[in-house]
């Protein structure tokens, strides 16, 4: 796909690559800081420059529904769309200047991830929308090595780039982040409604999705918008979508604020428990992060920290109900 169209009258393009679609004129950049103007086409311009890899346990980023007990080549650029005011990458997220130096192709990154073992690779740190041309441009070479490949994101893709994006993206994990659209606005400067939207569609081209809310107490965990939240997942996306909620604790702008308490995170695990949501994460905690079967309780997976002590599954269902599991396990 082209990832952005022209608007020629005005002299200027619109960038595709989210729901900000940014106009600039020639020599501009986006709100990401990255994506920018040159002779008329959309630059991105950490494209081939990554400033943060590692090699995870899948299970970190999170997602507990997908090839459990794996390894992820994981890596994240430079830039955001979003200014959120907890970011825990802040030091990449919101810086702008690309490292040059570091050179890494997606043919390169490939081939890493087959150098370390690693059954995915996983476009995160930072909002992997923004270097989207990069990032495609690697899945469709580690889909057919037989790699997966998994968005850690914000949710603010635009609808072209997640029509798009079916055809070689496996899984993701969305934040959602909160139920108010105000705060999501005025504080993260994205939107709710299009978060919604993004995590709908998603579900609907068939790409795995696990969602995760870091809970900030006074911020995003009075009771009535986590009914809500917890509602919205199981009855527009299903009840089988895994919510993770994770502890906040303090960093970037926001250090003055208070480690979230354990209560306030079984508080929403029973809101979302009682909305229906087979599978509940807490996480950011020292607490087991197991997966029962909905239908008759047995215990599958047994997580302990980023680590599968117990894995049951067969062929990827119940080995005493046979109720089939949902996610990748294979």
């Amino acid at each position: 796909m082209q990832y952005y169209r022209s608007e020629y009258e005005k002299n200027r393009i619109v960038c595709l690559l989210c729901r900000h679609y940014c106009k600039m004129k020639e020599g501009q950049v986006g709100i990401c800081g990255v994506n920018k103007n040159i002779g008329g086409e959309l630059k991105t311009l950490v494209y081939g420059h990554p400033s943060a890899m590692n090699v995870d346990p899948i299970e970190k980023k999170p997602i507990y529904h997908m090839l459990p007990g794996t390894l992820a080549l994981s890596f994240g650029t430079v830039g955001c769309n979003f200014k959120c005011p907890f970011c825990q990458n802040w030091e990449i997220s919101q810086e702008t200047k690309v490292d040059e130096k570091i050179n890494v192709s997606p043919e390169d990154m490939v081939k890493l991830a087959l150098e370390y073992e690693t059954q995915s690779i996983a476009y995160t740190y930072n909002e992997p929308t923004i270097f989207y041309p990069y990032a495609k441009d690697i899945g469709i070479l580690a889909k057919e090595q037989g790699i997966k490949n998994i968005f850690v994101s914000n949710g603010f893709e635009s609808p072209e780039i997640i029509e798009d994006i079916s055809s070689w993206l496996d899984a993701a994990n969305i934040d959602l982040k909160s139920w108010n659209d105000e705060y999501y606005k005025k504080v993260l400067k994205g939107g709710l409604e299009a978060v919604k939207d993004t995590l709908r569609m998603m579900v609907s081209e068939g790409i795995w999705v696990e969602i995760t809310t870091l809970l900030i107490e006074g911020e995003n965990d009075r009771d009535a918008d986590l009914v809500e939240m917890a509602e919205f997942i199981a009855n527009e996306l299903g009840r089988h979508v895994p919510w993770h909620l994770s502890a906040f604790h303090p960093d970037y702008k926001m250090k003055d604020h208070e480690w979230t308490g354990i209560d306030t995170l079984m508080r929403a695990r029973a809101i979302g428990k009682e909305a229906g949501l087979y599978y509940v994460y807490l996480g950011n905690v020292p607490v087991h992060g197991d997966t029962a079967c909905p239908e008759c309780g047995e215990l599958l997976i047994d997580r302990t920290g980023y680590n599968i002590t117990v894995n049951r599954l067969k062929d990827g269902k119940c080995p005493k109900c046979s109720r089939k599991i949902e996610g990748i396990w294979k």
